[in-house]
């Protein structure tokens, strides 16, 4: 007998509704779903919950398949957690822009280097947009770390994606607007993202 439905018949034995089990549990009513319709299992922490409520050991709600199926989606959901966290905290360093001479600006003495802050040689639109891009990657960075339990179908394929697009085209307005220290320093962040998804896949 498989997992789930092994979980279904201990659950109805009890006389309780997957509302009621996921109460007893301190999980979600859609966890308890998931796992009884055979979508997924519960984590390390979970199985010992539910052996420990319906008094059976972990080895008598699982077969050794789904044991080991259960030991690798917790690290590859590990895996996700920290790329997702590391993403988010490497876009919301992208505030340092604001702060740190990343902007070459010309003076009476020549070129100086100067923060988005303090950069007024430019035309308005193009520091909007800077400012517009600067802030798209920082909000990508704070969604990333919020939502790293998130598991919306959309946000966990394109998360990712979204960080790379924001950064890439960072990289582009800068090369083009001929701001070379910006661009490295968003480029810099682009091969680091691109190493940690080459290590993880």
């Amino acid at each position: 007998m498989e997992f789930n439905e092994k979980l279904q018949e201990l659950r109805k034995h009890k006389g309780l509704t997957q509302e009621e089990l996921a109460q007893k549990l301190f999980v979600s009513r859609t966890a308890i779903s998931k796992w009884e319709s055979g979508r997924g299992y519960p984590n390390i922490d979970s199985l010992k919950a539910l052996a420990k409520f319906f008094s059976i050991t972990v080895d008598e709600l699982l077969s050794g398949d789904e044991l080991l199926s259960i030991a690798e989606e917790e690290g590859a959901q590990k895996e996700k957690h920290f790329r997702d966290l590391a993403f988010g905290l490497i876009d919301c360093s992208a505030i340092m822009f604001l702060f740190l001479p990343f902007f070459g600006q010309k003076t009476e003495a020549g070129i100086s280097a100067v923060s988005l802050l303090k950069l007024t040689d430019i035309a308005p639109y193009l520091k909007v947009l800077y400012f517009a891009v600067i802030a798209a990657i920082v909000a990508a960075g704070i969604l990333s770390v919020a939502l790293q339990n998130c598991e919306q179908q959309f946000w966990v394929k394109y998360n990712n994606k979204l960080s790379l697009l924001l950064n890439a085209a960072g990289v582009l307005l800068f090369i083009v607007s001929m701001k070379p220290y910006a661009a490295a320093m968003l480029f810099i962040f682009l091969v680091i993202k691109g190493l940690m998804l080459i290590k993880w896949h």
